[in-house]
């Protein structure tokens, strides 16, 4: 009788055993598939640590027991990263979609826009990452999006000026030019600019320096444009026909500059913003057939140009 136990209690551990063997062997383990987070917990560490149920590159144990993630899915947060990857390249909480908290989540920042998911503000330039993406449309990863020498941040916050566009106003001045000649960089007619032909020319009698009434109201014309342009100079450029000699029409193309300068003078141009040349005779002689019927040359050539120079510091972007 006592053999008979002994050979039923060895059969028994020797069954035990092998019962045993076979539950704790991976062949028996339940497929991805089929597991439940009771299932994995009640795995051995050992079995764990060999075992990535959703193939995001961190164990099952780490992910229960370290990261307390979902080892029953790749991406836990749900911000376009896997576990895996957020725990061992990019160094990113695998429990927040937004590790830094700017408005972007971690998948975006690395995926899109190629910015710093541990940092709110890739580029340091005072704005959150999400802030550039979402509401001003500049570049997240370049503290000065339209590369006008001012920070995305300080045309936002400070000058009220545009950051993706470099001249705000659209009058030829980079932003950055006109707060350094102290313009306003969102009026465009500040400053105000002349072009090259703003001032009208005014023409002379034959062997004349006297200004006609014509010429009169032309001048005061200019006289206004040039008091709304603070900014500039006016140089006048005097000449006369081809009659006569080089001499005498030098001396009388300084006399109808000398006259245009009095003109601008005594209706309130500063005698600092004007400067004066007497050329003598045209550059070019008119042709016979501008020429005046009953005068000797001709009018066009009889002239005083006034040109605008500007003062400022920059010149205009065309």
């Amino acid at each position: 009788m006592t053999n008979l136990k002994s050979i039923l209690h060895i059969s028994f551990v020797a069954v035990a055993v092998v019962f045993m063997s076979s539950c704790s062997g991976t062949d028996e383990l339940l497929a991805p598939s089929e597991r439940t987070l009771e299932y994995l917990r009640s795995l051995d560490e050992e079995t764990l640590r060999t075992l990535d149920t959703d193939s995001d590159g961190l164990n099952d144990y780490l992910e229960l027991y370290e990261y307390e993630t979902d080892p029953l899915s790749a991406d836990t947060d749900g911000d376009g990263l896997t576990d895996g990857d957020e725990v061992n390249t990019h160094e990113t909480d695998p429990l927040s979609a937004d590790t830094d908290g700017d408005g972007l989540s971690d998948g975006d920042e690395v995926n899109s826009y190629n910015t710093d998911p541990n940092n709110s503000d890739s580029d340091n330039d005072g704005l959150s990452d999400g802030d550039e993406v979402n509401e001003h449309n500049t570049d997240p990863n370049n503290s000065d999006s339209d590369n006008d020498g001012i920070s995305d941040y300080d045309e936002i916050m400070t000058h009220d000026t545009n950051p993706n566009n470099a001249d705000s106003d659209g009058d030829g001045f980079t932003d950055q030019q006109e707060l350094d000649m102290g313009t306003n960089p969102t009026d465009g007619s500040d400053p105000v600019y002349l072009d090259t032909d703003a001032l009208e020319t005014i023409n002379f009698d034959f062997d004349r320096s006297n200004i006609r009434s014509d010429a009169e109201a032309i001048l005061m014309e200019n006289v206004e444009v040039l008091k709304d342009a603070p900014a500039f100079r006016v140089r006048i450029d005097a000449y006369t026909d081809h009659v006569g000699g080089d001499q005498y029409n030098l001396r009388l193309s300084l006399r109808r500059a000398n006259a245009v300068v009095d003109y601008y003078k005594a209706n309130g141009i500063s005698e600092s913003r004007i400067e004066s040349r007497g050329l003598g005779k045209a550059p070019v002689e008119c042709a016979e057939s501008e020429k005046d019927a009953n005068t000797p040359g001709c009018e066009r050539n009889r002239r005083a140009e006034s040109h605008p120079i500007s003062t400022l510091k920059y010149e205009r972007n065309n």
